[in-house]
């Protein structure tokens, strides 16, 4: 007969109340991007397989299979798989708090590799995928209380420190749209679709988006395209119709309707304008 006990501390562990907001797992083809972006949360995202990039203001950062980047609130940022590999991640969304880097390490974005614990933290992160798919009686509570065995595990690996940031009253379905939208903007996407995505009725989901973000999300979707189409203008020689069709228009007259409508002006005349300025 063998018998093993082992008592734990009394000292009550330092807790910090966080929300995980969603997790997603994609996958992405070569040359793949999504558009500069922030978020008022943090977010974790585990390369699960593929080489690529994250792209700061003035800087890209390498990434590789086995990273875990973190992605402090407010941060500007996107994500883009290189021309060799495509990129497959899974991300976290975690509403209150924020990662503290080591005084060595000023980027506001952390970059950590978890080589020897590829294995335990994909266990976790499976876990999450599985449950918030199925959606069991109390999942949220599970999901909830893996997140938390998570960021302890990660934080007794790597040397940073959890903050508690201010959190936002901002619905879960509403966060999670604005993801979905950031990462597939060039795909046809209607209310229908998003409410699929979010596992919500459609108009349901347009009263809190315009309730929490203050515009409708098809409205706000356009931004996001429009955003990046005048990156295109700038930096590339393609045509209207190309940069039209690249952004998730259905046509070039709807893309310059929508253009014009946000900018006050054409995409040809904000062309010509950007080419006067870099003269």
């Amino acid at each position: 007969m063998s018998h093993e006990f082992y008592e734990m501390e009394e000292t009550p562990t330092e807790h910090t109340p966080f929300k995980l907001l969603y997790i997603t797992r994609s996958e992405y083809d070569k040359g793949w991007h999504s558009t500069q972006h922030s978020h008022y949360f943090t977010e974790l995202l585990y390369i699960v397989k593929g080489k690529g990039y994250f792209v700061l203001t003035n800087h890209e950062i390498p990434v590789k299979e086995n990273d875990l980047v973190v992605i402090n609130p407010n941060v500007e940022h996107t994500e883009k798989s290189n021309h060799q590999d495509s990129l497959q991640y899974i991300a976290l969304g975690i509403e209150g708090l924020a990662f503290s880097p080591s005084k060595h390490d000023d980027s506001p974005m952390g970059l950590y590799t978890y080589q020897e614990e590829r294995e335990d933290i994909l266990f976790y992160l499976n876990k999450l995928l599985d449950e918030a798919k199925n959606s069991h009686k109390d999942y949220e509570f599970i999901c909830q209380n893996i997140i938390e065995i998570l960021i302890v595990k990660l934080k007794r690996e790597k040397n940073f420190t959890i903050e508690k940031t201010v959190t936002k009253n901002i619905n879960k379905a509403v966060t999670h749209t604005i993801h979905y939208m950031n990462q597939n903007y060039r795909d046809t996407i209607t209310l229908d679709i998003l409410a699929d995505a979010g596992h919500i009725n459609k108009y349901y989901l347009a009263h809190l988006f315009k309730k929490d973000m203050g515009i409708a999300p098809i409205d706000y979707l356009n931004n996001i395209r429009i955003k990046e189409s005048k990156i295109l203008l700038e930096i590339t020689n393609y045509s209207i119709a190309e940069i039209a069709e690249i952004n998730g228009f259905s046509s070039q007259s709807f893309f310059t309707q929508a253009f014009k409508r946000i900018t006050n002006q054409t995409p040809s005349s904000y062309r010509k304008e950007c080419l006067i300025r870099q003269k």
